[in-house]
């Protein structure tokens, strides 16, 4: 029996699953809360709650990891220069050591301008000791790479750090794209290769001998070797592992797949038992790249979303607390502080607030770390987080305590910064309350459900009813944008479509019509809550749900049944230069001229499949099996077809070698 070990970090848990591997079986699994300060905690949190015996008998680990997606969205990273050669970036990702130096090369991959390696050389001289990492973009590099790896050479020689270059992480045009994706996977290096290693020791400390293989944002794996060089391309690899596990778990390879975590929901779709990818690049924090990912649509929606009240309105926030629930049980003081609040009853507030400043009554706060000095915390903040480091408190009562007033504390900024953690009413409470999921404190949930339903003039039913409701539109509402963004490329429908788009998810009728909307796919449901919220869908889009049995640990079981796979993708084009004949061909290895489109096509597919062959193999695959294309686009004139261009792809796939 050859076993396996899947793993993925969530924004709220780390999952684990032990599979045999030849039957596809679920052996055990468990959850931990993730640590984001220190992954391999909550993995090691994780791996504990396993069989030991049958952890030494793991043959290959697979890591889904959201540190990448995390990284790049909060600007983490380390220090990078970046030299452009030929064009100018427009500084989507700044950096601070940047230089724009002559060379370039035009579409047909013919040199523009000299490469001024002086100039190269100088810039090098000038980072010594400043930069842990180094960004190499050329104009055209895709067309031609030689500037690109000339100046690789020469920071290897002066600088002795990391270099990576545009041509090697993609083949699509796009110079500022491309000079992005390049910025991010320069910074990621050293926090993946840190990854790497603390989770290998973790491994090694529970006598796991097997290698590791990481899993990518386009639903496959990769070696660690091969990670630690293009660490950008585990960008989204959560979403995607959870597209890979539903479909294992399913059997089923086209559908819309709906991830609900904790923290949010992500919304994939399954086309032909692969994820749809983004076909010009994923957009990451903003940011534009070439990085071929899953396309995914994520909601600040997920079980431990916040609940507010608003001028009588219930108001379901993207931020992400500890549920009451739970609370109660960790810190059996805060059920008997909810008690005592909701003793008193609560009148109707019509007077509008931000709920993201103000705190509710039945809401708490505990610090999740204090600052250091050179932190430039306020003195009041500071006394807040030392107060709260005791245990959970509301902030009227901290703040009574400190002898201050409640506005003295920019509690929004302590939360964002990650010194603070709300405690609130979240869907889990009102799972808890309708009776659904009553894995913990199911008392205190009702009474701040109570509390919370009096604030907005509601009885506590028609409470719940209506916040099950706004999840229900709120999630069926991220679903029709994500197929419409499929289907049309826009989700932009203008005032008539939104209103006929919302009253076909809400079910409400016009004044002399109804709409209705179906799906031709059913929606399967992965994480831990999805088979309560996913299933309010079917009525909504007229399909089967689909929850398999261990959907709880979905993304884990992505990572460890998912696939190495390479892709080498080859362009043939005519020389179309005046005086010139014949063909050339361009691909990250360079550009090659051929006398006959027969021999260049010919030829190039020997290449690439070669290619692909090889660096599957790098990628940890075992056996590997190529699938081929080529797509000639032709355009008619006098005497008959004459050949545009022709795109081959070779892509070599295999399940991965095993200790």
């Amino acid at each position: 029996m050859k076993i396996g070990l899947g793993m993925d970090t969530g924004g709220t848990y780390t999952d684990s699953v032990l599979m045999d591997l030849d039957f596809g079986t679920v052996l055990g699994k468990a959850k931990s809360m993730t640590t984001r300060e220190d992954l391999s905690i909550g993995i090691r949190g994780s791996l504990d709650l396993l069989d030991r015996d049958i952890l030494k008998e793991v043959s290959v680990v697979v890591l889904s990891s959201t540190l990448a997606t995390n990284s790049v969205v909060e600007g983490k990273g380390c220090r990078v220069g970046l030299i452009c050669i030929g064009g100018e970036y427009n500084n989507d990702v700044p950096v601070e050591h940047m230089a724009r130096v002559a060379g370039g090369h035009d579409i047909f991959g013919d040199e523009e301008e000299p490469l001024d390696v002086e100039a190269v050389r100088s810039f090098l001289g000038s980072l010594r000791g400043k930069v842990d990492g180094l960004a190499v973009s050329g104009y055209m590099s895709v067309r031609n790479p030689t500037h690109e790896t000339r100046v690789r050479t020469l920071a290897r020689e002066i600088l002795g750090v990391p270099v990576v270059c545009g041509h090697e992480l993609s083949t699509s045009l796009g110079f500022s794209e491309r000079t992005t994706t390049c910025i991010m996977n320069s910074r990621l290096i050293p926090i993946i290769d840190e990854l790497i290693r603390s989770v290998e020791k973790v491994l090694s400390d529970l006598g796991i001998r097997a290698p590791l293989m990481i899993f990518r944002g386009n639903g496959s794996i990769m070696s660690c070797d091969v990670a630690r060089e293009r660490p950008v391309e585990t960008i989204l690899s959560g979403p995607a592992a959870s597209l890979m596990g539903a479909k294992h778990m399913t059997g089923v390879g086209d559908a819309v797949v709906m991830d609900i975590g904790g923290t949010t929901t992500d919304i994939g779709i399954l086309r032909g038992g692969s994820p749809s990818l983004e076909p010009e690049g994923a957009t990451i924090g903003g940011k534009k790249t070439r990085v071929m990912a899953a396309k995914v649509v994520t909601s600040g929606l997920g079980g431990d979303s916040r609940i507010a009240v608003d001028c009588g309105r219930i108001v379901l926030m993207p931020q992400r607390v500890v549920p009451l629930c739970v609370a109660a049980v960790k810190w059996p003081e805060i059920a008997s502080h909810v008690e005592l609040i909701t003793r008193v009853p609560t009148r109707p507030s019509m007077k509008p607030v931000n709920p993201i400043y103000r705190s509710f009554d039945i809401e708490f706060l505990r610090t999740l770390r204090l600052p250091s000095p050179e932190d430039g915390v306020p003195e009041a903040d500071r006394q807040l987080l030392e107060h709260l480091s005791k245990g959970p408190s509301t902030l009227k009562w901290a703040a009574m305590a400190l002898n201050r007033r409640e506005a003295d504390f920019d509690v929004p900024k302590l939360i964002s910064y990650g010194y603070l953690q709300r405690i609130g009413l979240t869907p889990t409470d009102i799972l808890h309350v309708d009776g659904i999921y009553t894995e913990f404190d199911v008392e205190t949930s009702r009474r701040a459900v109570a509390h919370m339903a009096g604030l907005a003039g509601m009885d506590p039913e028609t409470f719940v009813d209506r916040t099950k409701r706004i999840i229900r539109n709120r999630l069926s509402s991220e679903v029709m944008n994500m197929i419409l963004e499929e289907d049309a490329g826009t989700s932009e429908l203008g005032p008539a479509g939104t209103d006929l788009v919302m009253r076909a998810i809400t079910m409400t009728p016009g004044k002399d019509f109804h709409c209705t909307v179906g799906l031709n796919k059913p929606i399967i449901g992965i994480g831990a809550s999805s088979g309560v919220y996913i299933r309010w869908l079917s009525e909504v889009f007229g399909t089967d749900v689909l929850i398999a049995e261990d959907s709880d640990v979905g993304n884990a079981v992505g990572a460890i049944t998912a696939s190495v796979s390479e892709t080498v993708e080859v362009l043939v084009r005519p020389l179309v230069k005046m005086g010139r004949t014949g063909y050339e061909a361009f691909s990250k290895s360079g550009r090659v001229r051929y006398e006959t489109i027969e021999e260049a096509i010919e030829e190039a597919m020997l290449r690439a499949r070669k290619t692909a062959t090889e660096q599957a193999a790098r990628s940890g695959a075992d056996e590997v099996f190529l699938t081929e294309e080529c797509d000639r686009h032709e355009y008619i004139r006098l005497g008959g077809k004459v050949l545009d261009e022709a795109v081959i792809r070779v892509t070599a796939t295999g399940k991965p070698r095993s200790f």
